[in-house]
């Protein structure tokens, strides 16, 4: 089972240029097994530059190479702490842990690499053969039939593949005009997967969906578009895949946990939390399925037993980074002083992975600012968010020209020229502004007037954006916004229509609903064309205090432009430039709610929310915290309080450490309310 092959193929974003021949000498030596050689050049490249990820890979291979196994898992969990997803780490863990023979670790360490790349073909051909000897000939069938995949598709198609999450990768790559005749389906759906890792979902999509077409029993393909629906958010398009699954494999527990996770996107948390319940009964021992019950129960306000579930999870696995993070996210949870020593030790493990430590590092960031220790809290967060860049693909410079275009765009000619087209629907309230500014808040107290509803954070609008821009949700692919230009009226009404039907199956009758989409604020042009008779309402908050609560905050998914202080201080000032840009544009058309003024006067602000939506004044929006439905963002239990003014000035609390925030901002401090 030892193998002595290198795997590594560097992305451009990996290794500074300066220090590309260093690494090609390295690797020469280790292709000569002359490694004792390679891994003191290796160990040196690694010192001068730490944050090097492909010099710290190579001292790990040459550790294994010269049968120093802890030495090599060492090397790789500080690794992984940086690069947690490149995906040649975990083939490389993998190769160290059957040398151990600890042959199920492996197979979880080689999973994992193939689930980040799966072009490494070295490791299905492990997988293949770790799966075969413990017996489960099934998994090793499968594992097998992605190796053989692999071989049938050419290799300007492989090498086009991502190296790991952050790296740049080619995605020009020829393909046939008929790949399920060209390669097989089998490869087809590795190519959709290929795809679908290097961020283009739609081709990927486009794959799966023509091998359904193709063989409509494809249960693969079927299964892989469901799992990427799901990740797009387009739960009701997931449903009608997961649910055709059913029907031919009724028992499958993974296919009833795909189908909860489904029906908690739409809303519907009533049947996930008995589909949840049901599959613990059939097996307890499942924390992960024990923290998704959580979070339904969470939505709907059934803190008492949300809590039981976390710490049932954290129970049944201790290094369970998530079970521990989602009690600090419930915000009113306080940790014990056993709880606390618990996540430390954790967190200090070097076997935890770099995902529970991630997420061990904000819960311990909460409850350490909770016991009155903000220097302790603060370098929590702080290492937290350095964590979740060393995994991130953000680029602010891209943020910055998305914003550049949006303005170049639509101006008020442009605007003008277009006037009347659109649905004329007035159903939609675009709730929109930063994360943590207040929007939660906003959307409650609209939802506690009888006539709106409150949906969630609706993803059709980003999802049209990319249709026009030409099927990329890749700004710098993306034919958006300036494809705009190319639309005419009828195509606008349409469009507005799409957007209706693709949020009707989150609404259950009432004329109004809220869209609460944050970053929809980049579309504000697009819903004035489309939907000219909706209302939009900006949710703004003090700079500083919005910035921090970012920074405290980890997110379910996104928002990637929260884990640094430059990333969000610069994030918050290209949205007050574009939100300047929307008023001037627009006159009248967007209604600002800062989030201060609504805590120190509630009854006038929601009596304006009120007359700008078109709403008459009903005293339940006043007891907002009264109205039961589901909340699906961290603040669910915030909402579900009367109003505090606790959340005004607690960034205070950090301000000895935030000179390099205030210095971002700049003028931000002062003009943020214009």
């Amino acid at each position: 089972m030892h193998s002595s092959t290198l795997y590594i193929r560097s992305g451009t974003g990996a290794v500074a240029p300066n220090f590309s021949s260093e690494i090609a000498r390295i690797r020469a030596l280790i292709q000569e097994q002359r490694y004792g050689e390679a891994l003191e050049e290796a160990n040196k490249l690694s010192g001068a530059a730490p944050d090097n990820r492909d010099a710290l890979y190579l001292v790990a291979v040459c550790q294994r190479m010269l049968r120093n196994l802890s030495d090599a898992l060492a090397s790789l969990a500080m690794l992984e702490r940086q690069h947690a997803g490149f995906g040649l780490l975990y083939q490389e863990r993998g190769y160290c842990l059957v040398n151990q023979g600890q042959d199920y670790p492996a197979i979880e360490s080689f999973a994992r690499a193939v689930e980040l790349n799966p072009t490494l073909l070295a490791s299905w051909d492990m997988l293949n053969n770790l799966h075969r000897r413990a017996g489960d000939d099934v998994r090793a069938a499968a594992a097998a039939g992605q190796a053989s995949a692999l071989r049938r598709l050419p290799s300007e198609v492989v090498k086009a593949a991502p190296v790991d999450s952050g790296g740049d990768f080619t995605t020009n790559a020829p393909e046939a005009s008929s790949p399920i005749a060209t390669y097989g389906a089998e490869a087809t759906r590795l190519l959709a997967r290929i795809r679908w890792k290097q961020g283009d979902p739609d081709a990927a999509q486009g794959l799966f969906s023509a091998l359904i077409d193709h063989e409509p029993d494809d249960r693969g393909a079927r299964q892989e578009r469901a799992r990427l629906n799901l990740e797009r958010r387009d739960y009701p398009a997931a449903l009608v895949d997961i649910e055709a699954l059913l029907v031919a494999e009724p028992g499958s527990a993974f296919l009833r946990m795909l189908q909860a996770g489904a029906w908690a996107g739409v809303g519907d948390h009533g049947q996930a939390i008995n589909a949840y319940r049901a599959l613990l009964e059939a097996d307890p021992t499942r924390p992960e399925i024990m923290l998704l019950l959580g979070h339904s129960l969470k939505a709907v306000g059934h803190q008492a037993e949300a809590v039981a579930a976390y710490r049932a999870a954290a129970s049944a696995r201790p290094a369970f980074g998530d079970a521990w993070w989602s009690l600090a996210n419930l915000k009113t949870w306080h940790f014990a002083p056993e709880d606390v020593a618990r996540m430390r030790a954790e967190e200090e493990r070097a076997t935890t992975a770099s995902v529970d430590r991630l997420h061990l590092c904000f819960a311990l960031g909460k409850a350490f600012g909770d016991d009155g220790d903000h220097a302790a809290s603060w370098q929590y967060y702080l290492r937290g968010n350095a964590l979740w860049r060393a995994g991130s693909a953000y680029r602010p410079e891209i943020t910055e020209a998305a914003t550049r275009r949006q303005i170049a765009t639509c101006t008020a000619a442009f605007l003008a020229k277009r006037r009347g087209s659109g649905a004329p629907d007035p159903d939609p309230i675009f709730v929109v502004g930063l994360p943590r500014s207040g929007s939660t808040l906003v959307e409650q107290i609209l939802a506690s007037h009888s006539q709106v509803e409150g949906t969630q954070e609706l993803p059709g609008l980003p999802r049209i954006a990319a249709e026009i821009g030409g099927g990329h949700a890749d700004p710098l692919i993306s034919r958006y916004p300036e494809a705009l230009d190319s639309l005419n009226h009828d195509q606008f009404r349409q469009l507005g229509q799409r957007y209706l039907e693709l949020t009707r199956s989150y609404r259950n009758g009432k004329p109004r609903f809220v869209d609460k989409m944050p970053n929809n604020f980049r579309h504000i042009g697009l819903v004035h064309l489309t939907l000219p008779n909706a209302r939009i309402i900006d949710v703004r908050r003090e700079p500083m205090a919005c910035c921090v609560a970012n920074l405290r905050q980890l997110f379910a998914g996104g928002q990637d432009f929260t884990y640094g202080i430059e990333e969000i201080a610069g994030y918050y000032r290209s949205y007050l430039e574009l939100m300047r840009h929307w008023d001037s544009v627009m006159p009248g058309r967007i209604l600002r709610i800062i989030y201060e003024d609504l805590v120190e006067d509630l009854d006038g602000e929601v009596r304006r929310l009120s007359d700008h939506c078109a709403l008459g004044f009903e005293a339940s929006s006043l007891e907002f915290h009264r109205t039961q439905r589901s909340v699906n963002t961290p603040s669910s239990e915030q909402v579900r309080q009367p109003i505090y003014r606790d959340g005004l000035t607690d960034w205070q609390k950090y301000e000895p450490w935030l000179d390099q925030l205030k210095l971002a901002l700049g003028d931000a401090l002062v003009n943020w309310r214009d």
